[in-house]
């Protein structure tokens, strides 16, 4: 205690690492003492399970509850009255006695069997436990048999016969037997391997006429109990059970039976053989130099004890070496060595001063982990600040709505959701950063986006992002439910979409990935648009995506689109109409006007999504290299085959092969609007979203086609040279694509 204080005085992080050396040393001592007590009392019994009844004690195979027994032959019920308490073995319905694991044995108690003269307690019946892992002890029982002029046998043995003789007369009386032969006979022999005990009683003279009125007895009891407790035999009218020794042995047939019986056999402790030529039943034993339960099962925890434990036999009374030399203990045994007092004497000296050693390293180490730990506690607070933490915290506190919607998460939490982000939860990398998937506490799965740094003169924003997409509530817009600042970088948990990406679906062969109908494509336009719709014009501040692709719609499980990704985001006041960035996008996708002039407008997310609806029809890639020089570009493609009234030819099988082609050439021409160069003559999201709706309900309302045809050519004049129609389907399963230009040129 001296040394503690004088580290005291020193510095406050030593005291506080003594303290915590005392308690541990304290609980390691205590630890020492509770394992020294369950190693001195050999269990019997299950973990947490009741190993006794009363004054009997209960060991394992056999067990009081569920999970106590290793199987319902061995189950025992304990019977409680008042202070007293009786076990019964369920499987034979008979009360127990005694249970022996060494000697595998049980003394029940057996009702008397009498004959049909009798009119006293005990029971008619023959004993019967067949089914059961019990059978009748031939070495520890003997058979008794109370009676004058009785000749009783153990019948259903087959030919050999098994009994004894009573007699009336005094003559015959065999001297120096419990039972002398005058009314009385005893047979110690008794077949092994027995499960029914059937008696006959007849008469010795057999040219006398039978006395059925006379009451003769008969019952297999234990030769110890005869021996401890001199019963009277013939005082057996007064008996109702009288004590049996039943062996017992697992039986094999079940698999549990055979694993534990391969499993005990590996261990050194336990020595285990059949009990039966057949091999239908087993028992074990503990090994020479171990003593207890063999048939516990062996936990994985060292400090729990097991069945069979070491026997010291340095500490038994019998001297087991010579005066000279000195006893060992070992595991399973011993070991006589010759004396080292000398160096007993200096591992007396030594000791100490190698574990005043070892604590003055314990409190080092402790010192260098406390400060570790801290380093790592200040510099989460930095990551958390340098990210906009304590912004982001004012802004949750000072808008009440907000607390329940923008959750700030801990890094462990994060960390052990992901497995600390292992590579084989990564669901996909971006410019963005990399998205993990991840199941948080509550058991939900999440889709957490490590993010690349954000610069400090966007904290502001990027903050304000957080809080605004976190109070986005559209169906077919991910859900951000929070974020992680106390990172390197900063963490974003949005919920887990689970089927993947549009363009996965669009461009990637796999079995993983089914085809999309047209109905599908034109659901999944319909539900992006409502989504960009909502963010453009529903949404508190309107909110510019700026980085829309097929990669960043995500389908769920029933295949709705979902807008994701919205790392370059940025939120405009209701009067603003652009934001002026640096240039940041997708080729292929980037609006031509904002890559000129550097202003994003909410008709440059309009570009994006016509790239995206001429992907949805033609299953085209954005960018591909296998086109034409001219045609690299899939939205400058697209228009110049509509010019060259190319249409047909450039859609995707799924969309060719639609028997409506107005539906084609309307979303076609849709499309065509949305990569105007003009951002001035492309349509608004929400003008988008109407027309994609219209698509729609025209075709659930399935028209009069030659009504349909007749006012389309009637409103075109003759000049114009249209002759598809949607009934032309129906008539030739086609359409040429010089029929489409007029109705694409409107």
């Amino acid at each position: 205690m001296g040394m503690f204080n004088l580290l005291n005085l020193r510095h406050p992080k030593m005291k506080m690492a003594g303290q915590f050396v005392m308690r541990i040393t304290i609980l390691v001592l205590l630890t020492y003492e509770l394992a020294e007590a369950a190693a001195a009392a050999a269990p019997i019994a299950k973990p947490n399970c009741n190993s006794s009844c009363g004054n009997l004690e209960i060991p394992y195979p056999f067990g009081i509850g569920p999970d106590c027994y290793m199987d319902k032959l061995f189950e025992v019920v304990c019977n409680r009255t008042g202070s007293s308490a009786k076990a019964f073995l369920t499987s034979i319905d008979k009360e127990v006695l005694q249970i022996n694991i060494s000697y595998p044995t049980v003394q029940v108690q057996m009702p008397i069997i009498y004959s049909n003269g009798c009119r006293s307690s005990g029971s008619g019946a023959a004993l019967d436990i067949s089914g059961s892992p019990f059978n009748f002890s031939s070495d520890d029982n003997t058979f008794i048999s109370v009676g004058c002029d009785n000749f009783a046998t153990i019948t259903g043995l087959g030919p050999v016969v098994f009994g004894c003789k009573s007699h009336c007369n005094k003559s015959q009386i065999v001297e120096g037997t419990r039972c002398s032969g005058f009314t009385c006979c005893e047979s110690s022999y008794f077949p092994i391997n027995q499960q029914e005990f059937h008696v006959e009683f007849r008469s010795i003279n057999e040219s006398k006429v039978r006395d059925e009125k006379a009451c003769k007895y008969a019952f297999l009891v234990d030769q110890n109990w005869l021996k401890s407790n001199k019963p009277d035999p013939s005082s057996v009218q007064y008996w109702e059970t009288v004590p049996v020794v039943l062996k017992w042995a697992i039986p094999m047939p079940t698999n549990v039976s055979l694993n534990m019986f391969e499993s005990l056999k590996k261990r050194r402790d336990v020595w285990c053989s059949f009990s039966d030529e057949a091999n239908n039943s087993f028992t074990c034993e503990c090994n020479y130099g171990y003593d207890g339960n063999p048939y516990l099962p062996r936990d994985g925890n060292p400090y729990l004890p097991r069945g069979c434990q070491d026997i010291n036999e340095c500490e038994s009374e019998s001297k087991r070496c010579l005066d000279h030399l000195e006893c060992e203990n070992t595991e399973g045994g011993f070991n006589c060595n010759e004396r080292k007092s000398p160096l007993k004497l200096a591992i007396i000296v030594i000791c100490p001063s190698l574990g005043l050693l070892f604590l003055l390293f314990i409190i080092w180490w402790l010192y260098k982990v406390i400060k570790k730990r801290n380093k790592i506690k200040l510099r989460q607070q930095k990551f958390f600040k340098r990210n906009g933490g304590l912004l982001l915290q004012q802004q949750i506190s000072s808008n009440e709505n907000n607390v329940q919607k923008a959750k700030i998460f801990n890094s462990k939490e994060l960390e052990n959701a992901t497995d600390r982000f292992n590579e084989n939860r990564i669901l996909g990398k971006g410019g963005q950063g990399t998205v993990f998937k991840g199941m948080l506490i509550d058991g939900r799965i999440v889709a957490i986006k490590k993010c690349n740094t954000v610069d400090e003169g966007n904290l502001e924003q990027f903050v304000n992002e957080i809080i605004i997409l976190s109070q986005i509530n559209h169906r077919n817009v991910v859900k951000l439910l929070g974020c992680c600042l106390e990172t390197e970088v900063p963490l974003l948990v949005y919920e887990f979409i689970p089927n993947g990406t549009l363009f996965q679906y669009l461009h990637e062969e796999n079995e993983d990935f089914p085809l999309l109908t047209w109905d599908m494509r034109l659901r999944i336009a319909r539900e992006f648009a409502g989504a960009l719709s909502y963010l453009h014009s529903a949404a508190s501040l309107p909110i510019y995506h700026r980085d829309i692709k097929s990669s960043n719609i995500l389908l769920d499980e029933k295949y709705r689109a979902k807008v994701a990704d919205f790392g370059t985001s940025r939120s405009v006041t209701i009067d603003q109409t652009h934001v002026t960035t640096l240039i940041y996008g997708t080729f292929g996708y980037l609006d031509p006007e904002y890559f000129q002039t550097s202003q994003f407008t909410e008709k440059s997310d309009v570009y994006s999504f016509g790239v995206v609806l001429i992907e949805l029809l033609t299953g085209e890639k954005p960018v591909s290299s296998t086109r034409s020089q001219e045609g690299r570009n899939l939205s400058t493609y697209f228009v110049r085959s509509l010019k060259e009234n190319h249409l047909f030819d450039i859609l995707d099988t799924q969309v060719s092969k639609v028997c409506n082609k107005d539906e084609v050439i309307a979303i076609a021409n849709l499309a065509k609007r949305c990569v105007h160069l003009n951002g001035n003559k492309r349509p608004t999201m929400m003008e988008i979203m109407m027309e994609l709706e219209g698509v729609q309900k025209v075709s659930l309302a399935q028209p009069n086609f030659e009504e349909l045809e007749y006012v389309r050519n009637e409103e075109m004049g003759p000049g114009n040279d249209v002759s598809i129609s949607a009934s032309s389907c129906l008539e030739s399963g086609s359409a040429s694509s010089s029929d489409v230009l007029p109705l694409l040129s409107i």
